[in-house]
């Protein structure tokens, strides 16, 4: 199908401007070499518990925030759809629950993902930021080739020109 070394790109999206800029570069990537796009949000219920059982949200608090992020993440992934069909691009988009390190890597290898793309990793500024970061996870860890995007501006524009 494709001359590039991978075929089914996967861009991880968690509602960051960094993954918008992940989403956008992983269209022209598919586009450009003719692989299959799949488009992934991963609901953080695993933070959400832990916010219940240290006491910093109560159970109602729960259920009204996990109903927010959930509406989030189906607008993501409808915003992900949007700007594939611009690009005359296939999109396959999930939406899962979980630890997001651990769906996405499930998610890898269910789906023989061989690439996946990040949004730029936040500056870590202390060890325990460090442990909690879910992309820095995702970045050490994948059983596949990982491209992190960086530059948002020239990105945006480079989505914006008639590709």
């Amino acid at each position: 199908m494709s001359s590039a070394p991978f075929t089914d790109i996967l861009v991880y999206l968690d509602g960051s401007e960094g993954s918008m800029s992940a989403l956008m570069y992983s269209i022209l990537l598919a586009k450009s070499t003719s692989s299959r796009l799949h488009a992934l949000y991963v609901v953080n219920t695993k933070a959400l518990g832990d916010l219940v059982s240290s006491h910093i949200f109560v159970d109602v608090e729960k259920s009204e925030y996990l109903s927010e992020i959930k509406k989030d993440a189906k607008r993501h992934l409808r915003h992900a759809e949007k700007l594939a069909a611009q690009k005359g691009v296939q999109i396959n988009v999930a939406e899962l629950e979980g630890a997001p390190h651990g769906e996405v890597m499930k998610y890898i290898k269910e789906n023989h993902i061989d690439l996946l793309l990040l949004g730029s990793i936040n500056v870590i500024r202390s060890r325990r930021e460090e442990l909690a970061s879910e992309n820095d996870r995702m970045l050490r860890t994948s059983p596949c080739p990982v491209l992190v995007v960086k530059d948002d501006e020239s990105i945006w524009s480079m989505f914006e020109e008639d590709f």
